[in-house]
């Protein structure tokens, strides 16, 4: 059934009820330093649960331990190779499309801006990033993989955010709907995973049907196991697009937090490209993938490069068609965006591992102070609304 915005509205009042439950205790009992400092053990799935960790947190850890029963394998696979073959393009969507995306929904950058973390953009994307590629992994949610604590520590840090918010009375629920709620979740859900889509598509990238599709399904696994209310995601990605256009007209807009936290995330990357002769292709990259309206929203600057950038669609084709006749040539563009991939989440981190936990506290004021067969080419769906 396709979503109104009268059942986007009741979207608005929902948080995780488990999640929220949890955080809710610990923070009763004090428990939340002792939480955050046994968690660090568990990065991976299957472990043995430390001594010490609180009851509550437990319970929760084993309740989230295992993806749901619905999960289809075989698509998953699709979806890995999909992104072996496109990993570096992913995560440019990623950081240029899906992240600006993100601070283009004014409430959405409000809240964004309230944790310490965000003071640190490198942190954010590099848990995005690590997050991805943890997900990515043939073994992601087996015994030893690390995406399955990774997401369960991102489902109790939203809670925390909403705790942290709602007890402090600084969140105008009325107007605004729970923080991070169902709708702002489904919403990053299709960010993280149509937008992604479209970006590709938008740079010229070839891909299947199957392989869009999966990729998709991958993400609605995602969104099962971060809390997402199942009954209301959308299945299909013409669903996705009525959801996400809709999501788009309701929400999206300027803001001074927006543009702050794109500011923050162009100065970072421009940090991390050697040099200073490539830096305007950041900014160029954002508007050619968001859109010059967009761009201007979170002011974006124009530079020359906006012109070069365009090209890049025609130097992809190129690379695509080396790939598709050379076996080798495959073997070593692969290999060559799993090196850049690791590179990338390698600058940003330090060479460190990302650890979530929960914040016991947010800033006292938050603003802006601080391979699939390449059959059945995918055309993004058509946009439901002008």
């Amino acid at each position: 059934m396709p979503h109104t915005a009268r059942s986007l509205d009741a979207l608005r009042e929902n948080g995780d009820e488990l999640a929220d439950a949890t955080v809710a205790t610990l923070f009763e009992r004090g428990e939340v330093g002792t939480f955050n400092t046994l968690m660090r053990y568990v990065s991976t799935a299957g472990a043995p649960l430390p001594d010490g960790l609180p009851a509550v947190a437990r319970e929760y850890l084993r309740a989230t331990s295992a993806p749901p029963a619905w999960v289809d394998w075989s698509e998953m696979e699709k979806a890995r190779l999909f992104f072996i073959d496109n990993n570096v393009h992913i995560s440019t969507a990623l950081s240029f499309a899906a992240m600006p995306a993100c601070y283009l929904v004014p409430h959405v950058a409000k809240l964004l801006s309230a944790t310490h973390g965000l003071d640190y953009p490198s942190k954010r994307m590099a848990e995005t990033g690590q997050f991805t590629v943890h997900l990515m992994q043939p073994d992601a949610f087996e015994a030893g993989s690390r995406f399955v604590p990774a997401a369960q520590k991102v489902r109790l840090l939203h809670a925390s955010i909403r705790h942290h918010l709602r007890r402090e009375d600084r969140w105008d629920t009325a107007a605004l709907g729970a923080p991070i709620c169902q709708e702002d979740l489904i919403g990053g859900q299709m960010f993280f995973s149509l937008l992604v889509l479209d970006s590709l598509h938008r740079l010229g990238i070839h891909m299947s049907t199957e392989g869009a599709e999966a990729y998709y399904y991958a993400w609605r696994v995602v969104g099962a196991m971060l809390g997402v209310d199942q009954d209301a995601v959308p299945r299909t990605l013409d669903e996705a697009r009525a959801f996400l256009d809709l999501y788009m007209v309701r929400h999206m807009g300027p803001s001074a937090e927006g543009a702050q936290l794109t500011r923050q995330l162009v100065d970072l990357y421009e940090e991390v490209v050697p040099g200073t002769f490539f830096d305007p292709i950041v900014s160029a990259l954002i508007r050619h993938l968001i859109g010059d309206t967009c761009a201007d929203w979170l002011q974006v600057r124009r530079t020359p490069w906006d012109t070069v950038v365009k090209a890049v669609p025609h130097l992809l084709g190129v690379l695509e068609t080396v790939e598709d006749r050379s076996p080798l040539g495959a073997w070593a563009l692969d290999r060559l965006g799993h090196l850049t991939t690791v590179l990338e989440l390698s600058s940003l981190t330090r060479g460190r591992v990302m650890h979530y936990a929960i914040p016991e506290q947010l800033k006292k004021d938050y603003g802006i102070s601080s391979t699939v067969p390449r059959t059945r080419r995918w055309t993004p769906p058509t946009p439901s609304v002008s």
